[in-house]
């Protein structure tokens, strides 16, 4: 079957997952916990790295991010 990652909350006795799962019922599992702190903060490299792919822009953005982010004039045509 492979790996599974789910979110759950642990109460104090057990885990409560917060999604649901296609598991085989009255199956044995092993977990392993890895616990999420909510002060950690990403850095600026994780996000771009969790989003590369899946932005899109014009095709002349490399070249005329000036007018894109600061609104200043396209300084030739690329179409």
């Amino acid at each position: 079957m492979g790996t599974v990652t789910v979110k759950a909350m642990y109460d104090g006795s057990s885990f409560k997952i917060l999604e649901p799962l296609d598991l085989k019922p009255n199956t044995e599992y092993t977990l392993t916990v890895e616990v999420k702190n909510s002060e950690t903060t990403e850095s600026a490299l994780d996000v771009l790295r969790r989003n590369i792919g899946t932005i899109h822009g014009p095709h002349d953005w490399s070249v005329e991010h000036d007018h894109y982010i600061h609104g200043t004039p396209k300084r030739e045509s690329h179409e």
